[in-house]
């Protein structure tokens, strides 16, 4: 599938945006702003859907605002949902209410599916930038006013430009700053969310269930539930991150033996078509750029899962970025330069929050720490 920008001047600069997620489409938005011809490639057939949703909050509000798909995001908003932490005894040790926001709150919070924010911000590109769905960049290669990349498939091409948007896996970072394994850190646990097209547990509610080293994670809303399995490992596993199956074997060992209240959904979650799983990982680097090719979200700063901010971190590292270039008049180098400047102690910020609060919340290894992170939450 491809569809091509129009009205688009061949003296305009050519900005290649590697991932068609929230990073992805959001950075294309604004180079497009900025009077750049854009082009997104993105190693999928189309948009990649699934997985939870998205909080929408603080600065996030304000940057959906200046795009123009605030509304949007309001009219998808989902209701707010209570909380409980409950035990093996079935019983609830804490529970949080759900905060609700008023319609004309400008401090409020949204939350909203996945596939709906992904289906606003592609909304808001679609017709202004090429898409090329089903390739990949295989090679970066400088020259005196660019890059010049080269594509699994089709001819090479060359760039002002290059931003690799593509994730905590990413293929440009690779490409262009080495092998992940030198810039990703591992927390040393391991989580997969399924999605069931069912209501397992009451509407609008999510329960957190924990015992040592390992936790289930249920979210209910509209007639779908996610199913988390989080789980310790001292030691990162092998396996193949493409083989599926092998993945859904991995989290069965890890919980078979956990008792009824995780199996009940064991079989649930690892069947289900809509299925992720990953090492829980940050990704930390000195420079989110080298030359004219940058990184965007996940692919220069993954906070991991457990910062609960994944997808906002994506919107506003996009936005920083196009903030930084207006405040340098479109100087790539400074323009970067700034991007770190500006953004680096958010990230920071951010990715400390992760570990500090995060993992003690969703991924608590011993009884005094679930006792701990109860006793915390109670207070608050």
């Amino acid at each position: 599938m491809t569809t091509t920008q129009d009205d688009v001047t061949t003296n305009a600069p050519k900005a290649l945006v590697s991932g068609a997620g929230f990073a992805g489409l959001t950075i294309a938005f604004w180079m497009n702003r900025l009077g750049y011809q854009v082009t997104i490639v993105e190693r999928g057939t189309g948009l990649k859907r699934g997985g939870t949703p998205v909080d929408i909050k603080d600065d996030t509000v304000g940057i959906a605002e200046r795009m123009g798909i605030l509304d949007a995001i309001r009219e998808k908003s989902l209701p707010p949902r209570r909380t409980e932490f409950t035990n093996l005894n079935g019983g609830t040790d804490v529970l949080l209410e759900a905060e609700q926001t008023l319609a004309d709150d400008e401090d409020g919070e949204y939350e909203i599916p996945r596939d709906d924010l992904l289906d606003i911000l592609y909304g808001a590109v679609e017709g202004n930038v090429e898409m090329r769905f089903n390739d990949s960049i295989t090679e970066l290669t400088d020259g005196p006013e660019g890059v010049r990349v080269s594509f699994r498939e089709g001819a090479d091409s060359d760039f002002d430009l290059v931003l690799g948007c593509d994730g905590n896996h990413s293929n440009v970072r690779k490409l262009r700053f080495g092998p992940e394994a030198d810039f990703t850190h591992f927390l040393h646990n391991y989580f997969t969310v399924a999605i069931v097209d069912e209501s397992l547990i009451p509407r609008d509610t999510t329960r957190i269930l924990s015992t040592p080293g390992r936790t289930l994670l249920l979210n209910a809303y509209e007639d779908k539930t996610d199913i988390g399995f989080l789980f310790h490992s001292d030691e990162k596993l092998a396996y193949d991150y493409h083989d599926e199956q092998e993945q859904r074997d991995i989290v069965r060992a890890a919980f078979v033996d956990a008792g009824p209240q995780f199996t009940a959904f064991l079989d649930k979650g690892l069947s289900a078509d809509s299925f992720y799983f990953d090492e829980l990982t940050q990704t930390r680097m000195e420079h989110w750029f080298r030359g004219r090719v940058g990184l965007v979200g996940d692919a220069g700063y993954c906070a991991s899962p457990a910062a609960g901010m994944g997808g906002s971190l994506a919107i506003i590292g996009a936005t920083a970025l196009y903030d930084a270039f207006l405040s340098t008049n479109g100087d790539i180098d400074a323009g970067f330069a700034e991007y770190e400047k500006q953004l680096r102690p958010v990230v920071e910020q951010v990715q400390d929050m992760a570990v500090n609060f995060g993992l003690a919340t969703f991924f608590p290894e011993t009884e005094e720490a679930i006792r701990a992170r109860n006793a915390m939450l109670s207070t608050n």
